[in-house]
């Protein structure tokens, strides 16, 4: 994968995560939200927030020392 790649998966993957921050946010509003369904979004959320991560630091260029 080249850096074109990974930043157009990049931006794919923080655009699901900020729905589902948004989809999270409503749900956790409802007083009828089945509670095994916020959490698996939320789970979720967590994997992508590490995706993101792994995926901005294959970006940075590596420095010799």
């Amino acid at each position: 994968m080249n850096d074109t790649d990974t930043r157009e998966w990049l931006a794919q993957l923080r655009i699901e995560h900020r729905d589902l921050d948004e989809v999270i946010g409503r749900l956790a509003q409802d007083p009828g939200i089945d509670r095994l369904q916020l959490q698996r979004l939320k789970k979720r959320k967590l994997k992508l927030k590490d995706s993101i991560a792994r995926l901005e630091s294959k970006l940075i260029p590596d420095l010799d020392a």
